[in-house]
């Protein structure tokens, strides 16, 4: 049953208040001791206000999950409190420590967020990602019923690229759970959008395999043909503009036959579009929810600043209403400007308990993450590289641990079995919406075996590392969400790990917990050359909050390392992690570690009391140390497994962080000097003592047999030495 409009236009009034008030009161109330601006978005979350009305309180239902745009968070506030979810005691902390973030937060906000916000573009793509990583959970295990999967995003959103590379993954097509809503208010943050063409964007999701619904007028405008064909063909900017006329000029400038409107008309009919019209929206809405086999998306015609004095103004993306705009907004809306925050009453009030009562989701148990083993009974021997040891890891699992095997999901971007997860996904399947048919099935050249189905394990995505990541975000946050823990692991090429960086970190920010194992890695790679070796990757790892870095030199610490990762995925107070593989073998008899050394971060793999150095060296260079050390005679070499866990217990020292200060107390004797290599920015390990000198990559890769680049770059064993000598001298 469909609210009645004027409660349900009562109710919009007061969210316009409330959001207007929310950043009125962090700006010109509050006291700011500090001087620097605080600021928030009161035209972008006008622009919102009925778009979100009309969703919250006529269309949603308990399972949906709503991501809103970030401009529009104290929007979004005003509706939880109204719901019930937000006590008004929060509607005066905008950006105040400990108070509502700047953008929805799920891990940080009081209220209820169903997907974090504020880096553009990615808040729109979660719930594709969501809604990916439901039908997962949900085809493996026993979960409550998803609802939809609705992005609120604006229209300038649209220009950022990750949008496109997840609408064109050939998989989303087939998500009809998915509902985006694009508020067309034709403004970004500087400047009117030039010539946007909706039916153009429109094509471009069509041409995806989505479904469009355009949302354009109000009935007002609807039934005036020659003030709606005069609209229909002014550019962006003109219409802007008229918006600041008054309806004499107005009038004039439209040079249509208005003469049966008076000014009042006038002004509202010309206003008069469907992103701000309660019924038509609904009407949007619902012709969205009746296709099922495919994502729609509803544009919505609005206004920047709709009802504001600021309304329609280029200029308007962080202007603030001065005290008397906001007391003459109170003034229209019926509000009191002394008492912004009093209850709601009459009807509307009874409706927002009414939906608020509806919306109420209950409680989902969370299943306990597996317990992990120590190790899956490998004998490492011979030689083999980082790499391999990952490819075989998970065959290993599945026999040794087999109900943590059945919480993993791979995940990959066409690279799964360049990055040897093709023994897994052999075993495992490849996980699919519905099922395909492998036409490759009796080729008896084919080594990997394509089965896809909706009990697979692995997901192979395009060559998009946005997407990947994306996904492996929701997928590790099923735990919170779905009640029901993954493990999830995304494979990529190292180098691309800075390609898709910004949505990893992101979706640890928002919660999700995986594991991203990024190979191969560094100048190591050889012949591949120039881009494709990674030189700045270690430092990322070290300096990604939420996360622990490893890049083990030996199959075994690996499998030690990567346990204990898993073992910290599902559950409140988990990490992710960020695992730096590489191709080249080393001989495994050269181990010498222990398990608590290994995923403490390191340990000494050849110890002498009386050297003089110590050769501290992580990955695939740890041949290049040894050597030196042998031939330097009085040198020890210590094994790093993680520079981040060691990076912490640095920090630990002083007093600052949470790391173990006895690590790298016990790795590192005080006054002697230290040489540190890796395959990477030499800084990375910079911090570990003094005096010392740092060796590893500064310069673009290039093609050449390894022990050419090695030599190249200064980090072959006769650079150790050299570096050694000096340090000693």
């Amino acid at each position: 049953m469909e609210p009645d409009l004027e409660t349900l236009k009562r109710v919009e009034q007061r969210v316009l208040w409330l959001a207007t008030s929310i950043v009125h009161h962090a700006n010109r109330v509050r006291p700011n001791p500090s001087g620097v601006k605080v600021g928030g978005h009161q035209a972008s979350s006008a622009s919102m206000v009925s778009l979100m009305t009309a969703l919250y309180f006529a269309v949603l239902e308990a399972p949906d999950r709503v991501s809103v745009k970030p401009h529009a968070s104290p929007v979004l506030h005003a509706i939880n409190h109204l719901l019930g979810r937000l006590d008004s005691r929060y509607l005066t902390t905008l950006r105040q420590f400990g108070g509502l973030q700047s953008y929805p937060s799920r891990t940080k906000d009081p209220d209820p967020v169903d997907y974090s916000t504020g880096s553009v573009g990615l808040g729109a793509t979660a719930p594709i990602w969501g809604a990916l990583a439901h039908r997962y959970v949900a085809g493996h295990f026993d979960v409550p019923r998803g609802g939809r999967q609705i992005a609120l995003i604006g229209d300038a959103e649209l220009d950022e690229g990750a949008c496109w590379e997840a609408i064109a993954d050939p998989m989303v097509a087939r998500l009809g759970e998915v509902m985006w809503v694009v508020d067309l208010n034709r403004q970004s943050l500087d400047r009117v959008v030039p010539d946007i063409a909706a039916g153009r964007l429109a094509a471009m999701f069509e041409a995806a395999g989505w479904h469009t619904v355009m949302v354009k007028y109000g009935p007002k405008l609807a039934e005036h043909h020659a003030l709606r064909a005069r609209i229909d063909a002014m550019p962006n900017e003109e219409y802007q503009r008229l918006l600041r006329a008054y309806a004499p000029e107005l009038r004039r400038r439209l040079e249509v036959d208005t003469d049966g409107l008076s000014d009042e008309d006038l002004l509202a009919t010309f206003r008069d579009l469907g992103g701000h019209d309660l019924q038509s929206l609904i009407d949007g809405y619902r012709q969205a929810d009746a296709v099922q086999d495919r994502p729609s998306v509803v544009f919505a015609y609005t206004i920047k600043g709709w009802s504001l004095p600021t309304e329609g103004h280029p200029a308007n993306h962080s202007a603030l209403l001065s005290h008397e705009q906001y007391r003459e907004l109170a003034a229209k809306l019926g509000e009191d400007a002394d008492d912004p925050f009093k209850p709601l009453d009459g009807a509307a009030a009874e409706l927002c308990r009414t939906v608020g009562v509806k919306l109420r989701r209950t409680d989902t148990p969370t299943a306990p993450a597996p317990e992990v083993p120590r190790d899956v009974g490998r004998k490492h021997t011979g030689k083999a590289s980082t790499q391999q040891a990952f490819g075989r890891f998970f065959v290993d699992l599945t026999r040794e641990a087999p109900a943590v095997a059945e919480r993993v999901v791979t995940v990959s971007p066409d690279v799964g079995t360049s990055t040897n997860l093709g023994g897994w996904i052999n075993k495992a399947g490849i996980w699919n919406v519905g099922d395909r048919i492998d036409w490759f099935a009796d080729d008896t050249d084919t080594l990997v075996r394509w089965r896809e189905s909706d009990h697979g394990r692995h997901i192979e995505l395009g060559i998009a590392e946005v997407n990947l990541v994306g996904l492996l975000g929701e997928l590790g946050a099923t735990w919170s969400r779905d009640g029901q823990p993954l493990l999830p692991v995304g494979t990529i090429y190292d180098p691309f790990v800075s390609r898709a960086l910004e949505p990893w970190s992101f979706g640890i920010y928002s919660g999700g917990q995986s594991i991203l194992v990024g190979t191969p890695s560094g100048v190591t790679l050889g012949p591949e050359g120039g881009a494709h070796q990674s030189v700045i990757t270690p430092s990322i790892g070290i300096e990604q909050p939420g996360c622990v870095a490893y890049e083990p030199a030996f199959g075994q610490d690996f499998e030690w390392c990567f346990l204990h990762a898993l073992a910290q995925l599902g559950k409140p107070g988990g990490s992710s992690a960020y695992f730096r593989l590489s191709t080249r073998p080393i001989d495994q008899a050269l181990h010498t570690g222990t398990r608590e050394g290994a995923i403490a971060g390191g340990y000494k793999l050849r110890a002498n009391p009386d050297a003089k150095v110590s050769i501290a060296v992580m990955g695939a260079l740890v041949p290049e140390a040894l050597q030196a050390a042998e031939e330097l005679g009085n040198a020890e070499v210590v094994c790093i497994t993680s520079a981040d866990l060691l990076f912490r217990s640095h920090q630990a020292r002083s007093g600052f962080g949470d790391g173990e200060p006895r690590t790298l107390a016990g790795l590192f004797r005080p006054g002697v000097p230290i040489v540190s290599l890796l395959d990477g920015h030499p800084h990375t390990l910079s911090f570990l003592g003094s005096p010392i000198t740092c060796l590893g990559v500064q310069r673009f890769g290039q093609a050449g047999d390894i022990l050419e680049l090695y030599e190249h770059h200064e980090i072959d064993a006769e650079s150790v030495v050299g570096a050694a000598l000096d340090l000693m001298s």
